[in-house]
């Protein structure tokens, strides 16, 4: 993705696509349709009582064996991949995928239908910025069967792909940034492929009922079997690499990062979305306030002195990364400079406990002075209950401060609050507040 701020998006109405599906071999209908911001990607069973919804999460993989299989109880979708690999793609953030079955159609074996189907729908620009996850530091992951998934540094989203078939055959290399323009023209269509050997075990197992060389390529020996000529002389690497853009997109976070990838496959590319997921939750633990994602900073420290009357050194905010609803996280980036720190146990500083309850105290003033009924006034701390401090806070730790709050009469609210290090609770309280005029 390009470094600079972009905005969420989604479909600018409705459209469908219709066909077999792959495995299950049934008639299946598929609704792509508009959803708001901060929704995600969610497939929607309608053929089943109370059409449920399924969000496409590595939470959520129960297996995936030649293809992506969701699941929430006993409400399961497969072969996702080529779907969220296309909205992806395309640049699309936010999409309710709704089916009348338990499996999308396979269509021509690639994802270009879809891109079709997305296009017919049209793609519009929504009011909150995308949140985008820069790789800073090499993520490396390999199995025993050779194959390895690694993702570096990189402004843009790139992935290089080296896919090798048994024996060795079909070894083929592709390497290409992923924007829109790009994956529909040299991803899109690349067909899903498998190899002669395989066929047979697969259909034992119940699977590739819907098959056919319409809608995959077959591998006999050294030469391909299919209704049409290879699209691509690399194309069996190119279609592992739609196959990645869909599966990472399971960790709910598009990346700015280089993927190399040697013998991907379903299983290893989950597995890798699962430890995108972890690293986005340990960086957001850890991360110093000069390196905050492109799109997660809100409010940067001018926005907050604006809105703030306290300054250094009773300012306890140093940025807001994130609004939702009456909820808001800042954090406070400690250094050994902090004036606290050189009267508060100078041999062994932390910060006092009624500072992190000042923090508190901000943040939660911050979530109400946005509204537009309590702007120009001032959050006046009027009482703390349920103190509790838990941990240590020393130089050197990024202190997020999240507010929430749960009731508000006339001009008093009222906020359950938290201060974290490092993911865990360091304190917490319950504060009210009055907001009063100058």
């Amino acid at each position: 993705m390009p470094s600079s701020v972009e905005y969420q998006q989604t479909l600018a109405k409705p459209a469908s696509l219709a066909g077999t599906s792959l495995h299950t071999g049934e008639q299946v209908t598929l609704t792509l349709k508009p959803a708001p911001t901060g929704h995600g990607l969610k497939f929607r069973r309608v053929d089943l009582d109370d059409q449920p919804f399924i969000e496409a999460h590595v939470d959520n993989v129960q297996k995936v064996e030649r293809a992506t299989t969701l699941a929430q109880g006993s409400v399961k979708v497969h072969t996702v991949e080529h779907v969220i690999s296309a909205l992806s793609g395309m640049g699309v953030d936010n999409a309710i995928i709704e089916m009348d079955a338990n499996e999308p159609p396979i269509g021509d074996g690639s994802s270009r239908p879809y891109v079709e189907c997305i296009k017919k729908a049209g793609i519009v620009q929504q009011d909150e910025i995308r949140s985008v996850f820069e790789i800073r530091e090499p993520i490396h992951q390999e199995t025993r069967d050779g194959s390895i998934l690694m993702i570096v540094p990189d402004k843009d989203f790139r992935i290089s792909c080296t896919h090798v078939g048994p024996d060795g055959r079909m070894t083929q290399y592709y390497s290409t940034v992923i924007t829109p323009e790009i994956y529909e023209k040299e991803i899109a269509p690349a067909r899903t492929f498998v190899f002669y050997e395989d066929v047979e075990p697969l259909l034992e197992k119940g699977l590739i009922k819907g098959g056919s060389l319409e809608n995959a390529v077959v591998i006999k020996g050294d030469s391909v079997m299919s209704k049409e000529p290879v699209r691509y002389n690399e194309e069996f690497a190119r279609h592992k690499i739609l196959d990645i853009i869909g599966d990472l997109m399971l960790s709910g976070k598009r990346i700015m990062g280089h993927v190399i990838a040697v013998k991907p496959g379903h299983g290893p590319n989950t597995e890798m979305a699962r430890r995108l997921t972890a690293e986005v939750l340990r960086t957001r633990a850890m991360v110093p306030p000069v390196n905050i994602p492109t799109g997660e900073a809100v409010m940067n420290t001018e926005e907050v002195i604006k809105l703030l009357p306290h300054r250094y050194p009773f300012l306890m905010v140093d940025r807001v990364v994130k609004f939702e609803g009456d909820k808001c996280t800042g954090i406070k980036q400690l250094t050994i400079n902090e004036q606290f720190f050189q009267g508060h146990f100078p041999g062994h500083p932390v910060m006092p406990g009624v500072l992190q309850l000042e923090a508190m105290a901000q943040i939660a003033s911050i979530t109400m002075l946005r509204k537009e009924e309590y702007q120009g006034k001032i959050g006046y701390f009027m009482s703390a209950n349920k103190v509790k401090f838990r941990k240590p806070v020393f130089p050197g730790d990024t202190l997020f401060i999240e507010s929430e709050i749960v009731k508000t009469k006339r001009n008093i609210a009222f906020a359950e609050c938290r201060c974290m290090v490092n993911n865990e609770t360091v304190s917490e309280a319950e504060l009210s507040f009055a907001l009063l005029a100058h």
